[in-house]
């Protein structure tokens, strides 16, 4: 690992040191931050699947019901029937913070003409199938919401688990080693001088005692 290119000074040494320890703390609260949204998303998918299947299921029903509806009604009769809905939907989007990811919040409200006239057509020309078919896409459309909130949701959380996944690597083995070397080398060069200053007191002091002693003999 490449040593930083810093002065080698104890108050550079003690930068460092509070650097590192710094740094070796984000480590850590980053690590269990991964974790964390690891297991959130891991929830979200299993979730997500179940769900998935079920409105899978359901529409595959929905379809089967409009091509049965569609084989016993004239195309003109099926489309005149489905032209005008009298039920509105109003889809209203707010955010939830989930491990610092804001996620979507999906709420729905539904507005028809009476609560018991809700039928886009009437009940005279039009097939049983049909029939079922509305009905069951009014069952399946808060599901199809819910889904896709959640896919939603689970993509933020994707994207912010490879964000901090690059973060902790990036301070595991690149950040955390260099700041280690970097303070193992100025060490050693304050102890490399510190002999060497300790080495030439030494020496003064024996060149003193010498001239003392040559200063005695006189």
């Amino acid at each position: 690992m490449a040593v930083m290119q810093v002065n080698p000074t104890r108050m550079e040494l003690s930068r460092l040191k509070t650097r590192l320890k710094t740094s070796m703390r984000g480590h850590s609260l980053l690590k269990n931050k991964r974790d964390d949204l690891m297991k959130k998303f891991l929830e979200q998918v299993r979730r997500n699947k179940e769900l998935r299947e079920q409105v899978e299921q359901m529409i595959m029903g929905v379809y089967d019901g409009f091509a049965i509806a569609g084989a016993v009604m004239s195309p003109n009769m099926l489309e005149e029937a489905l032209m005008l809905p009298k039920e509105q939907v109003e889809l209203d989007i707010s955010s939830q913070n989930v491990m610092s990811v804001d996620v979507p919040v999906f709420h729905f409200s539904r507005s028809a003409a009476g609560d018991e006239d809700i039928s886009p057509y009437g009940f005279t020309y039009t097939s049983g199938e049909l029939d079922d078919s509305v009905a069951a896409l009014k069952k399946v459309l808060p599901l199809m919401l819910e889904l896709a909130q959640m896919e939603k949701s689970a993509q933020l959380l994707a994207e912010e688990i490879e964000k901090t996944r690059r973060r902790v690597n990036a301070l595991e083995y690149v950040q955390i080693p260099s700041l280690q070397e970097t303070i193992k080398s100025i060490a050693m060069k304050l102890d490399e001088n510190e002999r060497g200053n300790l080495a030439r007191l030494m020496k003064i002091k024996d060149m003193m005692v010498q001239q003392s002693r040559e200063a005695m003999g006189q």
